[in-house]
């Protein structure tokens, strides 16, 4: 239950921080700790208490306290997606730095190419 209430913390601050900073930088750090903790409220859903691995070596295994494996590697997948995302987007603020001299999300819109 606490796994819940800590990944939904970070999807609210987030959430909060990529709808209320004007700087670029952080409003990319609010997108990755909402997406962290999507990831970890996905882990949390697929996780069963007491549970185990589902390999099936001794027969006297219960097949409902078998961990699905499949929320583990759909959250690893969306790591690495989101790693390359992350990189894209802060190479972008850094062009848009370079470019403009600022990463003030009002200032750039007002300045034109």
């Amino acid at each position: 239950m606490i796994y819940y209430i800590g990944a939904i913390g970070l999807i609210i601050i987030g959430l909060y921080i990529a709808l209320t900073k004007r700087n670029l930088i952080k409003i990319i750090i609010g997108l990755d700790l909402f997406e962290t903790g999507i990831f970890i409220l996905l882990v949390c859903a697929g996780y069963i208490k007491g549970g185990t691995a589902p390999i099936f070596s001794k027969t006297e295994l219960d097949p409902a306290l078998m961990v699905d494996p499949v929320p583990q590697a759909l959250v690893l997948t969306a790591i690495v997606i989101g790693v390359a995302t992350l990189a894209l987007a802060l190479s972008l603020a850094i062009r848009l730095y370079r470019h403009y001299g600022t990463l003030d999300m009002r200032k750039i819109r007002e300045l034109k190419w």
